[in-house]
């Protein structure tokens, strides 16, 4: 169930994330269900070719397939005032990176991965989506930026993968600690440490 629930929302926010962005950047509507379906499932594709799953896994999921679509199609009917709302906060990159970075580490641990593809598995569920959307919109990816971003996904994967958590409110209990976390963290503008090399 928890699984189930943590699909959906992610599949929601990341879609919704998607289509905002391909918006932004002025791409027409077939760039918008593009980027909304790519950055709702392709972390998820990156993960189960990187851990052996058949890619035929992607195509069975129909239902969700059908929820990224109404919501991308919401988001292109929305007025711009609105979409431009949606933006403000950062809100819906935050809750598809939490609940899909618990979500692959849900699923790294059901086949009895290690405590590293655990976090691995987190990390690139969670941020495997926005990177290929925002390389296909022409922007450098948020998670390679000095914004603390990925960190989060690798902390759900961390406390998931030390097999802390039994009952099913502890799924969610770490979904939200993690948004919450990914919201200060984007609110106050933490930065992880950056070294550049200047050219001669």
């Amino acid at each position: 169930m928890v699984w189930d629930v943590l699909n959906v929302i992610g599949t929601i926010a990341f879609a919704m994330s998607g289509a905002v962005v391909a918006l932004e950047v002025k791409y027409d509507i077939m760039g918008a269900y593009v980027l909304g379906l790519i950055t709702a499932f392709g972390g998820g594709a990156i993960r189960n070719l990187l851990t052996g799953i058949p890619i035929i896994e992607l195509w069975q999921q129909t239902t969700l397939f059908i929820v990224a679509l109404i919501t991308i199609s919401i988001v292109i009917l929305l007025p711009s005032s609105a979409v431009q709302l949606l933006t403000k906060w950062s809100i819906f990159d935050s809750i598809g990176l939490s609940a899909f970075a618990v979500q692959g580490a849900m699923y790294a641990q059901s086949i009895d991965l290690p405590l590293f593809a655990v976090m691995f598995s987190a990390a690139i569920t969670g941020a495997g989506g926005g990177m290929i959307r925002d390389v296909l919109a022409q922007r450098k990816p948020i998670v390679l930026r000095d914004e603390v971003y990925l960190l989060w996904a690798i902390f759900a994967g961390f406390i998931l993968g030390l097999d802390w958590l039994s009952k099913s409110y502890h799924f969610y209990i770490l979904f939200t600690v993690t948004l919450i976390l990914r919201g200060i963290s984007h609110h106050y503008s933490w930065r992880l440490p950056i070294k550049s090399i200047q050219k001669q």
